[in-house]
């Protein structure tokens, strides 16, 4: 296993970390057996760095179960503090005592705000006292390092990087949001502000594996030297020195074997100019689906009327390449779960956007698109839910 140093704290973490989301299940319950081979296989081979969340469904109890066998000491826990479910002073406490017993443990290393993809969200936090809570945390060593999960575009992330003096942040990345979400100029924004940062969804979710067009499996399975898709994505990241830990959500002996060994083997500036010639033919099949080519260059915003474009065409062009349920998800994250929804359907069609587009697309024209695909029946029932239980 390789490791790359913490800016912040100079310590050495794994570059593969093990994603606890997705443990395969027995009934509604994980497979906690299945799941402990898994994980004990991972330490072994060096992963030092294990990702859960309040809202993983068992992830937490299974995690500080397995951890209680005589593992604790060799892992970093990072956790998510559902912020968007906190309404008062005493919930963020609350629910971190709460993920305690889970966890079976007195600290946790790596402390996140769960999805927080909006800066006015964090103004609100703010306005509750957490960072009075958080410094009161991290004297205690209750929290040894605070940052945040982001799922949104790349300028609401440089805004929420600046809005206070974070330890690390977790992003979406992979080489088809290379220019999506915080994206590379984020990735290179919190490394130069000294962060390290944790990558999501490497693979999405494994669509960059077992979802690519066939043309696109062809052409990696022709490479020489050759490769697999996993391989191919996950060297592209570790390629890059602004890359910390990578996550996997491996749930599956094979697969932790698989990653260990590319991980193991990736250095930064190590990838053949053979490999990234193949990744954008990889892309220039994928793309053949994207149905508008929007770059996210961000020369449309701001908006006047607070419509996050480019993360609209974004969500919009995963529901074509990858599925409509991703793209579903996507919209909905970035775009309903703020204060403001940033959605489609605020759009006036004042055409600002246009006169500053440098691919001179015509985006009122398209985000109707969007509003007509993507505010569907379905999205308006998942705003309700969420309005119900205080998410925004």
């Amino acid at each position: 296993m390789l490791y790359r140093e913490n800016p912040r704290n100079h310590q050495y973490l794994s570059v593969l970390g093990y994603g606890c989301l997705r443990f395969d299940r027995r009934g509604t319950a994980i497979d906690q057996k299945k799941a402990e081979a898994e994980m004990k296989l991972a330490i072994e081979q060096g992963v030092n760095y294990f990702d859960t969340a309040y809202t993983y469904a068992g992830s937490e109890a299974c995690l500080g179960t397995f951890l209680a066998k005589g593992y604790r000491d060799q892992v970093n826990i990072a956790t998510k503090l559902p912020h968007y479910y906190i309404k008062t002073p005493q919930d963020a406490e609350r629910y971190f005592q709460e993920q305690l017993t889970r966890l079976q443990t007195d600290h946790v290393e790596y402390y996140l705000m769960h999805m927080l993809n909006d800066p006015a969200a964090w103004e609100r936090l703010l306005g509750l006292g957490i960072a009075q809570w958080i410094e009161e945390k991290k004297a205690s060593g209750a929290i040894l390092n605070i940052g945040f999960s982001f799922h949104g575009g790349t300028d609401n992330f440089i805004r929420i990087l600046d809005a206070y003096d974070w330890d690390f942040c977790q992003i979406q990345y992979n080489y088809m949001d290379e220019h999506a979400q915080a994206g590379r100029r984020g990735l290179s924004y919190a490394s130069k502000k000294g962060l390290p940062v944790v990558i999501m969804e490497p693979l999405r979710g494994g669509r960059l594996v077992q979802g690519l067009p066939a043309t696109a499996k062809k052409m990696i399975a022709a490479s020489r030297p050759k490769c697999t898709p996993a391989q191919l994505g996950l060297r592209w990241l570790w390629n890059q020195p602004e890359v910390t830990v990578v996550l996997s959500g491996m749930n599956a002996v094979g697969q932790v074997e698989e990653n260990v060994r590319i991980a193991s083997e990736s250095t930064p500036n190590s990838m053949s100019k053979e490999e990234q010639q193949l990744i954008e033919r990889v892309k220039g099949e994928i793309n053949k689906y994207v149905k508008v080519p929007c770059t996210g260059c961000g020369y449309c915003m701001p908006c006047p009327q607070g419509v996050d474009i480019p993360v609209c065409f974004q969500a919009y062009n995963t529901s074509y390449t990858d599925s409509f349920i991703s793209g579903m998800k996507a919209y909905f994250m970035c775009n309903a779960l703020r204060t403001n929804h940033t959605g489609a359907s605020k759009c006036i069609r004042c055409g600002k956007c246009s006169r500053r587009c440098p691919q001179k697309l015509d985006v009122p024209r398209l985000l109707a698109r969007v509003k007509r695909r993507m505010e569907n029946p379905l999205y308006r029932i998942a705003c309700w839910i969420a309005s119900r239980v205080g998410k925004y």
